[in-house]
């Protein structure tokens, strides 16, 4: 898959192996590759969906249609999921089809300066800078430190900690266990995945853990970011540091959807993206007009 999704310049978050191995279960990932080109489809309560195809630009109008010919063999309108605009275009342009595309806006990811997250300088970060000083000040003897595999027993127990909270406070959220076993899965084979990642050390325990991967030619994509309930500032400092230490070079950092969610829309909201990356459901504008 990695050639297909690094051939052309994406933005989109979930255009990469990783995101597509750490949730093949839950939505049921299923590909094929044809005349060069990488067709995905999944499935989410009973609903089949396409992403969008990935290959030459020259072969993507055709590539659209065989989709829509395999959402008619299913008996099923189409419904195209996280589709990039320019690919939504190729879509509503296909003739009699009327399809439309929607950007959602649960589903569009920060995208950050990786300079500005890793200074955070300025007044517009004044209360970031001072959630870390804090951190540094209350302890003193934190350590930024790359995963290995001699960390990663430790990085488990604190994802432990952290879902035993969050699955009291959301007991019924379907993605809280398919998450926890993927992360796991992740660090089990950590090398094989070509991921870097980077946690926070207080002594021997891990009370934050990131990992992350190159989406583009100048952006990189943050797949987890963890820590520990019980010690403030432990995110901020995570944040800051995995960049600084991992990603310098990078121009650009993106940390992916808010899910709707208004928590964590306040605080991705709070750290000043430069651009929303927008991604649209493309279904029949029949089917748009019904549902409103």
């Amino acid at each position: 898959m990695d050639p297909f999704f690094r051939a052309r310049y994406y933005e989109n978050s979930h255009f990469n192996f990783t995101t597509c191995y750490m949730w093949r279960d839950l939505f049921d990932f299923q590909w094929a590759i044809e005349d060069d080109v990488l067709f995905l489809t999944t499935r989410w309560k009973g609903q089949p969906m396409v992403l969008q195809p990935f290959g030459p630009e020259e072969k993507m109008t055709a590539a659209a249609e065989k989709q829509v010919a395999w959402m008619k063999a299913q008996g099923m309108p189409f419904f195209a999921y996280n589709v990039e605009k320019s690919m939504a275009q190729i879509y509503e342009a296909l003739p009699g089809e009327g399809l439309f595309g929607r950007a959602l806006r649960e589903e569009a990811d920060y995208l950050y300066r990786t300079e500005d997250l890793i200074r955070l300088a300025g007044r517009r970060y004044h209360t970031k800078k001072n959630h870390l000083n804090s951190f540094r000040r209350n302890y003193p003897e934190a350590q930024y430190v790359p995963i290995t595999p001699e960390i990663v027993p430790e990085c488990k127990l604190n994802l432990n900690a952290w879902y035993k909270v969050l699955a009291q406070e959301t007991p019924d959220d379907p993605y809280l266990a398919t998450e926890r076993a993927a992360i796991i899965e992740i660090l089990n084979d950590f090398p094989d995945f070509g991921l870097k990642g980077g946690a926070i050390a207080l002594g021997r325990r891990i009370v934050a853990f990131t990992f992350g991967e190159p989406l583009n030619r100048d952006t990189v994509v943050i797949h987890v970011e963890k820590s520990a309930p019980d010690v403030g500032g432990a995110y901020a400092a995570i944040n800051q540091a995995f960049l600084e230490h991992e990603w310098a070079d990078m121009t650009y950092v993106n940390r992916q959807e808010d899910m709707g969610l208004d928590g964590l829309r306040k605080a991705k909201e709070s750290y000043r993206p430069v651009k929303m990356i927008e991604k649209y459901t493309v279904r029949p504008q029949a089917v748009w007009e019904a549902e409103t």
